[in-house]
């Protein structure tokens, strides 16, 4: 009886266990693999449920969701902003970042603070808080750092990255999300000798920094093993760097010239082969070293190879990349040859267009696409093309504005069985629930 009885508490706890959190941008490995089950298979007629929904202001960052707590962030100003791609575009305001209940959406706090933008679409923050134990960490469009604690918002420590180590913004703000390395937490910064920079995440202060590019880029720091190593991957616009996460030592540096230092994707890691492709057809595979730290260049800015990504990050599966590319189009590509072995409008169909988005995240044996017309869309990826499974239509209004047509630039958050979407307006929680 005994071990009947602790035989259904443990399948009541894996059952309970598997409405996995979404703790920080890709979700909890940062691989934008959703790992729930008992997820819908199709939309119900009329679409999925709406179960809250609550006012906030403006940004590209999506939410986090973690401890039955949504974490959203945004801004606030009186400004009118020109759209310019290349153009800063200074306003004042208020940076905010916010704790909802993940049942109700009501607010539980707010943490903000004043702030000016001199970025090009400077309609709000990028970065995703990282939500890490009791803490929450927030890196402003403007290089403000800050981390709070969970359950009351107040700040345990506070940085301006920019006064702190004598930099700027790159031009469309900081936008790579930090990321969470033992007792570390990592993220681009910028200045001399600190591109990336190492700080002790229970108290701020700086472990190591290394590194000097001629802005911070885009591009979010991510970890690998090869070689028997981990690895610690630092895109920028001059040159993709190897560091050793414990010490920021450097292993290994393949230069790579970006236009308008817009390097956006985290680099993808295919068997031996890496990844990185950016603003106007700039792209490089390498092939990684296997018995030591090391990287090669197996080619690089090759016409119709490969993918030049802006806004979306791709997603690698089974040696091919699948994404959007700086046209609009969505690309399967072949690693390493960087072959195109279709292309479409993917989610976005006939309507695709230049920076055209759809944010791609797999989900059991099939992949869920938010698309800039606020569309909640079911597919599926393979070698051979893409397949349009369901579509719901119109879920939130798009907001925002870049070439002459409105957009949501805003990727999702997965967890609990439900979607956590947000525009300029308002975030709201869709049930998708089987």
């Amino acid at each position: 009886m005994r071990a009947r009885i602790a035989l259904a508490l443990t399948l009541g706890l894996a059952a309970t266990a598997r409405a996995d959190d979404w703790p920080h941008w890709m979700g909890p490995k940062r691989d934008n693999v959703w790992r729930e089950t008992g997820i819908v298979e199709k939309f119900p007629a009329g679409g999925p449920k709406v179960l809250w929904r609550t006012p906030i202001n403006g940004g590209y960052a999506g939410p986090s969701v973690a401890g039955g707590k949504v974490f959203v962030s945004d801004f606030k100003t009186a400004a009118n902003h020109e759209e310019g791609n290349f153009k800063r575009d200074p306003s004042e305001g208020v940076e905010t970042v916010m704790c909802l209940d993940e049942k109700s959406g009501q607010v539980v706090w707010k943490h903000s603070y004043p702030v000016k933008y001199a970025i090009s679409y400077p309609a709000g923050p990028r970065c995703t808080p990282v939500v890490d134990g009791d803490r929450v960490y927030f890196l402003g469009a403007e290089g403000n750092f800050v981390c709070m604690d969970i359950a009351s918002g107040k700040p345990v420590w506070e940085k301006n990255l920019k006064k702190a180590y004598g930099t700027e913004s790159a031009l469309w703000g900081y936008a790579a999300h930090p990321l969470i390395d033992g007792d570390k937490i990592i993220t681009l910064v910028g200045g001399e000798g600190s591109h990336v920079v190492a700080f002790h995440k229970q108290t701020g202060a700086e472990i190591w920094k290394a590194g000097s590019q001629k802005e911070q880029g885009y591009v979010p720091p991510s970890i690998i093993t090869v070689a028997g190593k981990r690895q610690l991957i630092i895109g920028g616009p001059d040159a993709t760097r190897s560091y050793d996460p414990d010490t920021g030592n450097r292993y290994w540096t393949v230069p790579y010239k970006a236009d308008n230092g817009s390097i956006i994707m985290t680099p993808i890691v295919s068997g031996e082969f890496m990844y990185v492709g950016g603003y106007d057809g700039k792209t490089q595979m390498l092939k990684l070293d296997t018995a030591k730290p090391g990287a090669s260049v197996v080619w690089e800015n090759k016409r119709n190879l490969g993918i030049s990504p802006v806004n979306v990050q791709p997603f690698g599966e089974d040696g091919v990349i699948y994404g959007h590319d700086q046209s609009g189009k969505f690309y399967a590509v072949e690693v390493p040859s960087g072959k195109r072995l279709w292309e479409s409008g993917g989610p976005l169909g006939e309507k695709a267009q230049g920076s055209g988005t759809s944010f791609i995240v797999k989900q059991a044996d099939r992949f869920w696409f938010f698309t800039e017309f606020g569309d909640l869309v079911i597919g599926k990826l393979s070698k051979t093309g893409y397949e349009e499974i369901d579509r719901a239509k119109g879920l939130i209004e798009p907001t925002g504005k870049c070439f002459g047509r409105k957009v949501v630039w805003c990727q999702p958050a997965y967890a609990n069985k439900r979607a956590y979407i947000r525009n300029d307006k308002e975030i709201i929680c869709v049930d998708l629930a089987k």
